[in-house]
């Protein structure tokens, strides 16, 4: 009894957070004439794919999502090289000012991307990089965040196998390849997810410094969608959708790791 009543409100919670995305595939293939009937149907008359294939229509989707796949994995991987590297600094190498330097760092997590835009645009552009891949990549390299979370999966790593591969002859670029990363391959896993997800709905960034139609990624194109007057509401949920996907194929592969994360944190 006492598992079926901690089993419901799991559910009711579980349905309250579905409801959007269920509402967001039925908008997406109501046809144009049922989107405002009163009351709202989840079972609309004539549901079809017909606004995923004006979508497809209207612009060049698949190549939008393609900028945002691949800018998505570059920066993820970047930003996985980078942070896991200075928190291993931080976490094993000491050195004058750690400690100091490393909350100078975690501060610059207070610092809103807003606070940024001007100077990172003007940055671009004297280098004349303003409208490419690299001006939209260049901002995501390093994450403090990532740093954070990674040192404090590094900490939680005993230090006897460091000292073990250490007499084995190992330095620090084979004792962090080979012992400390597939020690701490859930935190990869959770910040690899945060990362992609970051990337992928990106919005101010790209809405700066992107002109072309061709540089365009998701938020940029669904954006597009709204007009100035109508707004077909069934074609933007459709790109909605679309947009979805990838996030929770990403999320089913890195579940498992992203659960060992928690679970390690939550026994540590």
């Amino acid at each position: 009894m006492r598992k079926v009543l901690r089993t419901i409100p799991v559910l009711l919670g579980a349905l309250v957070m579905l409801f959007p995305f269920a509402w967001t595939v039925v908008t997406s293939l109501t046809p144009d004439g049922a989107l405002l009937s009163s009351p709202p149907d989840f079972t609309p008359d004539g549901a079809g794919l017909d606004a995923y294939r004006r979508l497809l229509e209207t612009m060049p989707f698949w190549r939008i999502v393609f900028n945002s796949l691949w800018l998505g994995v570059a920066s993820t991987a970047l930003q996985l090289i980078t942070s896991s590297m200075a928190a291993y600094a931080f976490a094993r190498l000491p050195f004058p000012g750690r400690g100091a330097l490393f909350a100078v760092y975690l501060a610059t997590l207070m610092v809103p991307m807003q606070v940024l835009v001007v100077p990172l645009f003007l940055e671009m552009r004297a280098f004349n990089l303003v409208d490419t891949y690299f001006a939209v990549l260049a901002p995501t390299v390093a994450s403090a965040f990532g740093v954070f979370l990674l040192r404090q999966a590094i900490a939680q790593v005993p230090r006897e196998f460091d000292e073990a591969a250490v007499l084995d002859g190992a330095g620090h670029l084979r004792v962090f390849a080979f012992v400390v990363l597939p020690l701490i391959r859930p935190a990869l896993a959770t910040f690899a997810i945060f990362g992609f997800l970051a990337s992928w709905n990106s919005y101010l960034w790209p809405l700066v410094i992107i002109r072309s139609p061709e540089f365009m990624t998701i938020p940029l194109g669904l954006a597009t969608l709204h007009g100035q007057f109508t707004t077909e509401w069934n074609v933007v949920m459709a790109g909605s959708v679309v947009s979805v996907v990838p996030i929770l194929v990403l999320y089913l592969f890195a579940q498992k790791h992203v659960i060992a994360s928690v679970a390690q944190s939550g026994l540590k």
